[in-house]
């Protein structure tokens, strides 16, 4: 391990769960940048970046940057010294008064109907009609004129604007001859003068007509519109919906208060109801009768004599038979006395509660506790009558005011539909009136015409060509077309095109270069050859043929009986798993994660073939296809996907179950993804993953763990599976990956303090760098 203090090499400490960068061995992990790169300061580069980024689009767009100045440049110098001189002459129109400057319905009536839309007015000039008498005046002078002479498509010499958002028209022309130009100046400026009286009085009385073909229909729509405001008030008995609105609001506020009050009032009556009902044991009108025969004296004497009856009768039965003439005698007063108790009862009760005494003598004995209590209880009970009369009577109310409550959206709507609609028109109304009004003023007093603000004049000056102007202004616009040129061109085509601009860009140690490799075979579909001296790596074939790989320089050296196959990409995935090897050094065995920033980058691939390369040089590796959603490791190791991952995390399967050996390859294992689950997230972020995950890890069987997860961004299972691996390792298809994305994604993944162990490179032109120079060693071997 090399020394930490050398300026040559960078460490990163690898970022484990508990965040202290100690690895599962107790010893601290450091990943090693490439020699020579340095981690520079983000903070203190990034005010240069956009200038680095341009200087780079500049030096990358030179040539076409340089075409565009210079034949821009050198045309414009071509076209300024062939011109002629020419000069140009002017005059100024004030089209409409400035008395007219305020906004009143006449104005705004005007607008409509006479157009004061400037580019119409200026069409109206330069028509045929308006310019026709004026050339024929012209022509008597000058017979070359003619209106196409005069208005061309492009580059007229004849020219009418507005300046500005003013009510001006500036009227010029430009001709090699001032005196021709003095001439036809003054011509159009009587012309257009005269122009405008006729214009004034045709307008005047068009907007008199129009006016008075429309009051009728205006007047008509504002009756019918207030007839139906009164009848839909009259329907619907309001006067204003929102004033209504707020006394519903009002109301119903009140009605809510009230029932909550009614219906706690009652919570609270029938407790004491129900206590004083268990102290008595009497119903309601049991106590109310006896209450009614408490306070009749006679029903009390009687119950008196009764009771005092009862007593000498009980006493003397301890004395005498059941048949002794006092005994008997005593029986025939209480049923006398009885008797008597009861038509009292009735004459004080009536029949009805006479009967709910039922000869009961303790339910009237007279006393004040019990009296008071007959007393509460009488009132509690119609206490709890009346308050839920009232909680109905308040439930009927509050459903009536809900009801309208519901109506009255609808009602206000429509309601302040027909208003706004009456409003309008009614506006509109005073308006035709009022303009009405104007427009018979107007047309009794003289049309003011247009005012001539600037007479015709020629500038003695020539106004073209101006070469210093010109030149100065083509380079100038030529080196800006040719920067936004490249600019565009670069913003068209945002992705990497080398994996040098990818390095600069991602400031991360590039781990590996993968060519670019048509007609890739999955590695199910490339045989060994069989021989006995295991020297170098196997020959590869597809059927009985040799393989060949396109745009590669492949030779072959005899060592015994051994051949060597020598490609770039072959090469390019020995150099990677050499790389990943000197990241984790220290460690016994390396896991990672292999993912990318979108799909169709090429990580699956990459994951197969860094696995072969590895199990190759002797590496037992372990690939788990982490990807729940689109699986791809069986298709290149060529295995079936029966049962795997998912099975394992969903179905408990055993973990030596699932692991599968590669046909033909000793050191090469691989888990399958399984049968696809609905959730995937859900399976990774569970705990079986984490402790299948250290399992593997812990078990010491592997000396490299590759999972293949799915793209970064738009996924989160790669984040997921990261804290328990010793980072990620990024794929990036050059030519085909966005910047923009990549970036996103390598910010993202920073965000989590996931370590980045490096970047990939994938799909590189066969010249870049190292293999370049492998093709060029190999080609001076044949």
């Amino acid at each position: 391990m090399p020394d930490r203090s050398s300026d040559h090499f960078t460490y990163l400490p690898f970022k484990t769960k508990n965040g202290n960068g100690i690895n599962r061995n107790g010893n601290e992990n450091y990943v090693y940048s490439l020699p020579g790169i340095n981690q520079p300061n983000k903070e203190a580069n990034e005010d240069n970046l956009d200038l680095r980024l341009l200087t780079s689009v500049i030096k990358h767009r030179i040539r076409l940057i340089s075409t565009i100045t210079l034949g821009l440049t050198a045309a414009t110098a071509i076209f300024t010294f062939l011109q002629k001189p020419k000069y140009q002459g002017s005059f100024q129109l004030l089209v409409e008064p400035v008395a007219e400057e305020q906004e009143s319905p006449l104005a705004l009536l005007q607008q409509d109907l006479n157009g004061l839309d400037y580019q119409t007015q200026v069409e109206v000039l330069s028509s045929p009609r308006v310019l026709n008498p004026v050339i024929a005046k012209l022509r008597q002078k000058y017979p070359e004129i003619e209106y196409q002479t005069l208005i061309k498509p492009k580059k007229s010499p004849l020219k009418i604007k507005q300046l500005d958002e003013t009510k001006i028209l500036e009227i010029s022309y430009i001709d090699p001859d001032p005196e021709k130009i003095q001439f036809v100046l003054n011509n159009l400026n009587a012309a257009y003068l005269r122009y405008s009286l006729e214009e004034k009085r045709a307008k005047a009385k068009q907007g008199i007509d129009f006016v008075q073909s429309q009051l009728p229909d205006q007047r008509k729509q504002v009756d019918d519109l207030q007839s139906k405001v009164q009848k839909f008030r009259q329907q619907h008995n309001l006067l204003d919906p929102q004033q209504q609105a707020g006394i519903l609001a009002t109301q119903q506020v009140d009605f809510e208060q009230k029932l909550f009050d009614t219906q706690a009032k009652i919570k609270e009556t029938k407790s004491l109801y129900t206590l004083l009902q268990q102290q008595l044991g009497l119903q309601p009108n049991q106590a109310l009768a006896a209450s009614y025969l408490s306070e009749s004296p006679r029903y009390q004497n009687l119950l008196n004599e009764l009771q005092q009856v009862e007593v000498e009768l009980a006493k003397e039965s301890t004395r005498f038979l059941p048949d002794n003439p006092i005994v008997k005698t005593l029986e025939e007063k209480r049923e006398k006395l009885s008797t008597l108790l009861q038509q009292e009862a009735k004459g004080v009760l009536g029949g009805n509660l006479a009967n709910t005494v039922d000869n009961t003598p303790n339910l009237t004995s007279p006393s004040s506790l019990r009296l008071e209590l007959n007393q509460k209880y009488i009132e509690a009970a119609n206490e709890l009558e009346i308050l839920q009369i009232r909680e109905k009577a308040l439930n009927v109310g509050l459903a009536q005011i809900n009801q309208w409550t519901e109506q009255m959206p609808v009602i206000a709507r429509q309601y302040t539909d027909l208003t706004r609609e009456l409003k309008v028109a009614t506006q509109t109304l005073t308006r035709f009136l009022t303009a009405q009004e104007e427009l018979e003023l107007q047309g009794a007093q003289n049309a003011l015409p247009w005012q001539t603000i600037f007479e015709p004049k020629v500038l003695e000056q020539p106004i073209s060509p101006n070469p210093v102007r010109n030149l100065a202004l083509s380079l100038f616009s030529g080196l800006l077309l040719g920067i936004s040129a490249a600019l565009l061109a670069e913003r068209l085509d945002p992705v990497y095109h080398s994996f040098e601009e990818l390095k600069e860009s991602v400031n991360l140690p590039i781990l590996g270069i993968i060519p670019v490799q048509k007609d890739l075979q999955p590695l199910h579909q490339l045989q060994l050859q069989p021989k006995k001296e295991k020297m170098g790596l196997p020959q590869l074939k597809v059927g009985d043929v040799p393989l060949n790989f396109n745009n590669t320089s492949i030779v072959t050296s005899k060592i015994g009986s051994q051949r060597y196959i020598a490609s770039p990409f072959l090469e390019s995935f020995r150099s990677l798993n050499t790389n990943l090897k000197l990241l984790g050094s220290d460690n016994t065995s390396l896991s990672l994660i292999i993912s990318s920033s979108i799909p169709s980058e090429g990580k699956s691939t990459i994951a197969a073939n860094l696995a072969q390369a590895a199990a190759a040089m002797g590496q037992r590796v372990l690939l788990l296809d982490a990807d729940l959603r689109r699986p791809q490791a069986h298709l290149w190791l060529g295995v079936e996907n029966q049962q795997g991952l998912s099975n394992i995390l969903a179905t408990g399967l055993d973990v030596q179950d699932a692991i599968i050996q590669v046909p033909e390859w000793e050191n090469l294992w691989v888990i399958t993804a399984g049968d696809i689950p609905p959730d995937p997230t859900r399976l990774l972020s569970s705990q079986k993953m984490s402790r299948l995950m250290e399992y593997l890890r812990s078990s010491g069987k592997y000396d490299l763990i590759i999972y293949d997860t799915p793209p970064i961004l738009g996924f989160a299972d790669g984040r997921i599976l990261s804290s328990h691996t010793d980072g990620i390792v990024l794929v990036v298809k050059i030519g085909q990956t966005d910047r923009g994305l990549v970036k996103e994604n390598i910010d993202n993944i920073k965000m989590s303090n996931i370590p980045i162990l490096g970047i990939v490179a994938n799909h590189a032109n066969s010249n870049a760098n190292s293999n370049h120079y492998y093709s060029h060693y190999y080609a001076e071997r044949k």
